[in-house]
């Protein structure tokens, strides 16, 4: 069984930061796409940043610049730094990663339950 688990969410003020961490555990043999959401009350799920197996990066255009996807393979940890928080940054934010389970060499899509951040004005 693959569990995807999301921390380092929190109360900060306008213009902090904060690092989230995803970490998968369980039979894994790969990780490939790494994906961070976030979901603010009564808005839909959006994707802010995204990073391939081999270490490509995207960004939605609105945290361009302030935020950064990076991952640690050995440590099958995937953190999204957030600089320069704004109060539209506030949600609860989600990982979702395409694994390879380590038994039969399945793909599957995981989602975590989430970290909430809430920023200040």
């Amino acid at each position: 069984q693959v569990q995807l688990v999301e921390s380092g969410g929190g109360l900060v003020q306008a213009g902090g930061s904060l690092r989230l961490s995803c970490v998968a555990s369980g039979s894994i043999f790969s990780i490939n796409d790494v994906d961070w959401y976030r979901q603010a009350p009564g808005k839909r799920r959006e994707s802010v940043a995204s990073i391939t197996g081999g270490g490509s990066t995207n960004y939605a255009d609105s945290v361009k610049g302030r935020f950064t996807i990076s991952r640690d393979n050995a440590k099958n940890t995937v953190f999204l730094l957030m600089n320069n928080l704004k109060p539209e940054d506030t949600a609860r934010y989600f990982c979702n990663a395409v694994i390879v389970t380590g038994d039969l060499h399945l793909s599957y899509s995981y989602w975590g339950q989430g970290t909430q951040v809430t920023v200040s004005s």
